[in-house]
């Protein structure tokens, strides 16, 4: 990957290390728009409602569950800890790999590290979104699960960013 030859063929490169941040990040914004996501969301506002009427009965003097008022509060927490603890089983197989390489351009993005090479093609993931530290391309099934993590820092120069968010713009649609 040549970085002068690249950078006049519209090509973006990043170089980076994956961490748990990156996966936990990816998963969360996930969340906000699939299926499994919104199911959740529902899931939470009844666990919710139900803890809160359970804890007003126990309140009013009635004859509360002390076992939901214990474990409704450890299931939300368990909801909300679930993408960091998906992002720790997918960091151990990308801690395997190495560093990873990424290249970016109108055609699709080749993702190389120290024992494989994946190329991807927009039509496989062609939605993205993007946080303040990553770009993450996302299948179009109804849970999206496959994507690919581009972090920022990955890029040599602050100006690859907008290079790259001006492809991804061009390609895909943007969740």
């Amino acid at each position: 990957m040549n970085m002068g030859r690249d950078a006049e063929q519209g090509v973006v490169e990043l170089a980076y290390q994956p961490v748990v941040g990156d996966y936990a990040t990816a998963l969360r914004e996930r969340r906000r728009f699939n299926r499994a996501g919104r199911l959740q969301k529902v899931a939470l506002v009844l666990i919710a409602f139900a803890w809160v009427l359970n804890l007003g009965v126990a309140v009013g003097g009635g004859d509360a569950h002390v076992f939901l008022l214990v474990w409704m509060p450890l299931l939300v927490a368990l909801l909300l800890a679930q993408p960091w603890l998906q992002a720790r089983q997918v960091m151990k197989a990308a801690t395997r790999n190495g560093a990873f390489r990424a290249a970016v351009s109108d055609a699709g993005l080749t993702v190389v590290t120290e024992h494989s090479s994946t190329s991807v093609g927009f039509a496989a993931q062609p939605r993205y979104r993007e946080t303040k530290e990553l770009f993450v391309l996302y299948s179009d099934d109804k849970n999206a699960t496959c994507f690919t993590v581009l972090p920022k820092r990955g890029a040599a120069h602050p100006a690859d960013v907008d290079r790259l968010r001006e492809i991804l713009d061009r390609n895909l649609t943007r969740v």
